[in-house]
């Protein structure tokens, strides 16, 4: 009879378990086992809970109050399902354990403590099914003593256990894992949405945004919100995925030891983290530094290979798409020789340039372009001497000391300046005229 019952086994499912059920069904009276099993089932399940906390400490120390009753719950559902396989079932798809690998998952409770947990369970399963055994074993081979069906019984009943546990345990890691990871796309289209919102600027009358921007903390009281923006210093590396992810991880682990809340994505071809963080506890206690300034010295020890720009703090998320724009003109500058760059650090006259530049290019006076080729020409020496003279706070002899050159050089240099241009360099209005439009006209010399 229970030769026939094991044909009943759907080979398609665990095939390992499957071969280790037929054996144990040649073995033992399944009928006698199987009631036996019944008759002890909450006895072996509290022996299996106990085993678990006994050996893994993860169950012990959880502060989810739901953890332990779940335990309970998914031990007696595997006592259940065995007795089920006992009294004739086939092996099915264990979709009660992908359920628990679902809700483990969930709860964001460790695989590791999960796996540890079916490990421990099995040496007492073991036992207690070698328990359940009967003197007869009818099914034994003819010929076979008492002794040696016994024995056959209990090999044939550990090998079941060991393959049970291999079973449920491959289900428990496949379940967690797709779940995980659905969890986490979900959890990052939530992050994007939020850091999209966030960047772009928001109408508090928007009940779906407000709700959203509250459940995710964002509208808290006594927070400052600073926006970091991080590239390659060679833009054509933004194009490779995985150079990005990497620069966003690097960017990620050096924020998270400062504890401050980071949120990072993608935005207009660089990695973008919006970080907040709480600027005072009350109305009574001190603010704390800005977040900006707490930042850079973590973020100066990413790769050489990585440009920043950081914006000022700001009080509200109503200020954020104004961080961003901060941090994108901080970006502009940095480059190899200042690979981190605050906007708050930036010289006054260096933002004015840069948002005059474009405007202001098509609008230069029409000696500029003769006097830029004839410096061309002279290898940068016109403009070098502007630029050291001023440097040397309109002082002949202290820009000849710095530029190397004899004091009449300078002279000579002002004198066909002047030819070219119609203004006197050694006038204050005239050499700063004669600066800011060089500057316009070339600006990359703002990054130096």
């Amino acid at each position: 009879m229970w030769k026939s019952l094991s044909c009943m086994v759907d080979v398609t499912q665990h095939p390992s378990l499957t071969q280790a059920l037929k054996r144990l069904r040649l073995a033992i009276i399944m009928p006698r086992a199987a009631a036996k099993l019944a008759q002890n089932s909450i006895d072996i399940s509290q022996a299996v809970q106990r085993a678990v906390l006994t050996e893994v400490a993860a169950f012990s120390t959880s502060a989810n109050p739901a953890v332990l009753p779940n335990l309970a719950r998914h031990w007696a559902e595997h006592i259940r399902e065995i007795q089920r396989l006992y009294a004739g079932g086939s092996v099915s798809d264990f979709e009660f354990v992908a359920a628990q690998a679902r809700e483990h998952a969930g709860q964001h409770f460790p695989l590791e403590a999960v796996l540890h947990a079916c490990r421990s369970g099995q040496k007492i399963l073991t036992i207690w099914l070698c328990d359940a055994l009967v003197a007869d074993t009818g099914g034994a081979a003819v010929g076979s003593t008492p002794v040696a069906a016994n024995q056959d019984a209990r090999l044939a009943t550990a090998d079941f256990a060991i393959e049970y546990i291999n079973a449920i345990s491959t289900v428990l890691t496949n379940g967690y894992v797709a779940h995980a990871r659905v969890l986490a796309e979900a959890d990052g289209d939530r992050r994007t949405e939020l850091l999209n919102i966030l960047l772009s600027g928001f109408d508090e009358s928007d009940a779906r945004v407000a709700r959203l921007l509250k459940r995710a903390g964002y509208l808290e009281q006594r927070q400052s919100y600073c926006v970091v923006l991080a590239q390659s210093n060679d833009p054509l590396e933004m194009e490779n995925t995985a150079r990005v992810q990497r620069i966003a991880d690097s960017v990620s682990t050096a924020l998270h030891a400062l504890g401050v809340r980071t949120l990072i994505g993608l935005r207009n071809n660089m990695v973008t983290a919006l970080l907040s963080d709480t600027r005072r506890i009350s109305g009574w206690t001190a603010v704390q530094a800005t977040l900006a300034t707490r930042v850079e010295p973590a973020l100066s020890l990413l790769g050489n290979a990585v440009i920043i720009g950081i914006s000022n703090d700001q009080p509200s998320t109503a200020y954020i798409p104004k961080a961003f724009r901060e941090a994108s003109i901080a970006l502009d500058f940095a480059g190899i020789t200042e690979r981190v760059v605050q906007f708050a650090g930036l010289p006054l006259r260096r933002r004015l340039l840069h948002g005059a530049a474009d405007s202001v290019h098509s609008a230069l006076p029409t000696w500029i372009a003769e006097f830029v080729t004839t410096d061309a020409k002279l290898r940068g020496a016109l403009i070098h001497t502007l630029r050291g003279y001023a440097d040397a706070d309109m002082n002949i002899l202290k820009a000849a000391r710095a530029l190397g050159v004899h004091p009449n050089t300078i002279y000579s240099r002002m004198e066909r300046i002047k030819r070219l241009t119609g203004l006197d360099g050694q006038q204050f209005h005239d050499l700063t005229e004669l600066l800011l439009a060089v500057d316009c006209h070339s600006p990359v010399q703002l990054s130096g």
